[in-house]
């Protein structure tokens, strides 16, 4: 029944990789490649407590996930948790269209696009460490303004959403940065690299990446957070978050809750007992003492602890403000955000 219900999906996958996807080489590599996580979680369809969450290989919500397998959070309460580790964030958002992963991890501004495609998407807010503007310890800038002229590398794209947020500070004071930076897009790593290289002036970088920064003596000129605050809403809120079909949280919610559950319960461990930190250290991928201290820090300080209606609201002001600055190719036809997107712990 699983290999019928396939061919199904397998077409609204093909149709969904050729719109996002321009490239026809890794149309073909994504098709086959999802083809095989499908037929992965048909052979776990049996397990009505299975959780399948596809996620980015390196990505640091591995460390919460494998401390939930580590201390074995997934069976004492009362599921399994599967880890389908991809090669990109792409590959997990064509896996969840799939049916190939029941969860994965994703910001509400693609929710809210994708909602507007008529899926189903949900989002239970997860982590609110957010990206940083960075400089060098001895640069001459010092405030937005000086940014102007000057190369400024910018991680995940022309429509990141602490690019755009930024970009709605300047514009508070008349600074157009869209027209008065020289961008560099690139991927995060490389970006690091050349910030230390001298080829760029700044950085806007995904927090962990910023840490690395900051360890070796870079300033933190500025954060997502502190662009929000500027901006007039005074809220912590979410950055990312767990996403899936709200079919599947509907039929699953108690193993959905308990997932989330155990999500927080593995993250308290991580900030709250050296033995459980030491034991992911090798997913931070460095052995420098400095670094995985402030690694550490920013991963516990994005812990959510309470969501509540101000959170929402607040969202929805950021998401206006995101949608003015971003425009339709970042939030399609949805000028607005729907607060019923996020999951309330019971079936919508």
């Amino acid at each position: 029944m699983c290999k019928i219900h396939f061919m199904t999906q397998f077409n609204a996958l093909t149709k969904y990789i050729y719109h996002v996807i321009p490239c026809a080489k890794l149309t073909l590599m994504m098709a086959a490649f999802i083809f095989c996580l499908f037929l992965s979680a048909c052979s776990d369809a049996e397990n009505k407590t299975a959780i399948k969450i596809s996620v980015l290989k390196y990505g640091t919500v591995n460390w919460t996930l494998e401390t939930i397998k580590n201390n074995e959070l997934d069976k004492k309460h009362g599921f399994e948790l599967i880890i389908q580790p991809l090669a990109s964030t792409q590959a997990s958002k064509i896996a969840l269209q799939a049916n190939a992963a029941d969860i994965i991890v994703s910001d509400w501004t693609w929710v809210a696009r994708q909602r507007g495609f008529s899926a189903d998407y949900l989002f239970a807010p997860y982590s609110s460490s957010a990206g940083a503007l960075m400089v060098a310890e001895q640069s001459p800038i010092k405030s937005i303004s000086d940014l102007i002229g000057k190369k400024l590398g910018i991680a995940g794209g022309a429509l990141d959403k602490n690019w755009l947020l930024l970009r709605a500070l300047a514009l508070e004071d008349g600074i157009d940065l869209d027209k008065g930076v020289e961008k560099v897009f690139g991927a995060p790593p490389l970006l690091n690299n050349l910030i230390q290289q001298g080829e760029i002036d700044a950085l806007i970088n995904f927090w962990h990446y910023s840490a690395r920064l900051k360890a070796k003596g870079y300033r933190q000129l500025l954060t997502t957070h502190d662009s929000i605050h500027q901006l007039g809403i005074n809220r912590t809120i979410p950055i990312l978050g767990y996403v899936f079909r709200q079919e599947w949280a509907n039929t699953h919610s108690t193993t959905l809750n308990s997932f989330l559950q155990a999500s927080q319960q593995a993250s308290n461990l991580l900030c709250t007992s050296e033995q459980h930190w030491k034991a992911i250290l090798p997913l931070t991928r460095t052995n420098d003492l400095n670094t995985q201290k402030l690694l550490r820090n920013s991963y516990c300080k994005g812990r959510v602890k309470n969501f509540t209606d101000e959170d929402v609201r607040a969202i929805q002001d950021i998401y206006a403000i995101l949608a003015s600055t971003g425009g339709a190719k970042l939030v399609g036809s949805v000028k607005q955000l729907d607060r019923r997107l996020f999951w309330n712990n019971s079936p919508h």
